[in-house]
């Protein structure tokens, strides 16, 4: 019976596992077939949220090995100011922001994705970026300042290529057309804005209470002693 058991679940482990790389190479279809790529990813499952997470992951150890290993002729980054969690912080808060902003006003806009939908087409998007700025890291110690129009004109193109993988992922996944999907953009981020005040104004709001509980505290103490 243990046994039986065991062998159901590596099997049921392997088909897990090969079911995460299928999802996995399917990033590169999606961005080089972005239109049909998204379709399928949402709506007939050709995505996993394992492979967005991997894919994000990926893209913000990329971000970092930018700034910290970059030849300093690209870019200006002082290695000894650099705080990893602060630098992966400032991506993955807006970028969070901006999934949660973009879910919350599709109810307005009649979209049909869900927060899932949404986080993993952004996440597939980003794979460019990854794709091509690590090479671009090797490459800055291989060429002269003189060469670096190739450079810039790399790093733009990986940037470019990723928003405009976002742009067409959520077009696909709401079923909007261009002109709605770039007013919905436009939305998003002004929601997300929105979002990041009211975060910002409660965590004001709560630290004065916490600096007026602390002084009252302080002034009862003071006086019975």
């Amino acid at each position: 019976m243990s046994v039986s058991k065991s062998a159901e679940s590596n099997a049921s482990r392997r088909e897990r596992f090969a079911r995460y790389r299928s999802t996995l190479r399917y990033g590169t279809y999606v961005i080089f077939h972005p239109f049909d790529g998204f379709w399928d990813l949402i709506h007939e499952h050709r995505g996993s949220l394992s492979a967005a997470n991997t894919f994000l992951v990926l893209f913000l150890i990329t971000y970092v090995l930018r700034l910290m290993l970059t030849n300093f002729q690209f870019i200006t980054a002082p290695l000894q100011y650099i705080n990893i969690y602060e630098q992966c912080g400032s991506f993955l808060f807006p970028f969070l922001t901006l999934c949660v902003s973009n879910w919350a006003l599709s109810t307005l806009f009649d979209g049909k994705g869900r927060l899932k939908d949404i986080y993993m087409a952004m996440c597939y998007a980003l794979l460019p970026y990854v794709l091509i700025q690590l090479p671009l890291i090797l490459l800055s110690h291989l060429i002269s300042f003189d060469e670096a129009s190739y450079y810039t004109v790399l790093a733009s193109v990986s940037v470019i290529w990723c928003l405009f993988l976002i742009f067409v992922g959520l077009m696909e996944v709401h079923d909007y057309g261009p002109g709605k999907t770039l007013i919905f953009l436009f939305a998003t981020i002004f929601g997300a804005l929105v979002i990041l005040f009211l975060i910002l104004v409660f965590f004001s709001l709560l630290s004065d209470a916490l600096g007026f509980f602390v002084s009252l505290y302080r002034e009862i103490v003071f006086r019975l002693n």
